[in-house]
């Protein structure tokens, strides 16, 4: 992959991006290993979906995620930002259930923006942030001689510039390939 190709991924570093869809964990992770580095995964502890390392081992060492449930949203929110201006870790993915409010939004993008991390929110479809940098949707595509391959739109940008990429992850090379459209 050129980074011309794919040029808005990674997502501007020392800002906060959001990606919802069924293949969000996927865009989490493929973030994750591109930025390197040490992860903090931030989720409210009633939730039944977490990351489970059998699964993103292939993206990224899983020694280097640390998970923290929080009480509720509001806790989830409190400890992203603190991660996020700490500069401790380079990635921190928060899940969230609820929308978040634009004074949130903005709290999280200036502590993103201190401590030079990146910050992912999941979010559920339509329920995202006026503050967010990029908003993402993803999920995978049938394709039966390619089970690994994603159809990421990116749907918000505050620089203007949308677009739509089918893309793969590529275990032995440990990189994103972008795929050529059937037919082009």
């Amino acid at each position: 992959m050129h980074s011309s190709d794919l040029r808005f991924f990674p997502p501007d570093s020392a800002r906060t991006h959001e990606v919802c869809g069924s293949g969000a964990f996927v865009f989490a992770f493929t973030l994750a290993a591109r930025l390197g580095g040490e992860i903090l995964w931030v989720r409210e502890a009633w939730e039944t979906v977490q990351p489970n390392p059998n699964g993103f081992a292939e993206f990224i060492d899983p020694a280097s995620v640390t998970i923290c449930n929080a009480k509720n949203q509001m806790g989830v929110l409190a400890v992203a930002e603190e991660a996020l201006r700490s500069g401790a870790v380079t990635l921190v993915v928060m899940t969230l259930n609820q929308p978040i409010g634009l004074t949130e939004g903005r709290r999280l993008q200036l502590a993103a923006r201190e401590g030079k991390s990146t910050g992912l929110a999941i979010i559920p479809e339509g329920m995202g942030s006026n503050a967010a940098e990029t908003r993402w949707r993803c999920g995978p595509v049938f394709d039966p001689k390619d089970s690994t391959l994603q159809k990421w739109e990116l749907i918000k940008n505050k620089s203007g510039t949308l677009g739509v990429w089918h893309v793969r992850w590529d275990t032995a090379s440990r990189r994103l390939i972008m795929v050529s459209s059937a037919g082009k």
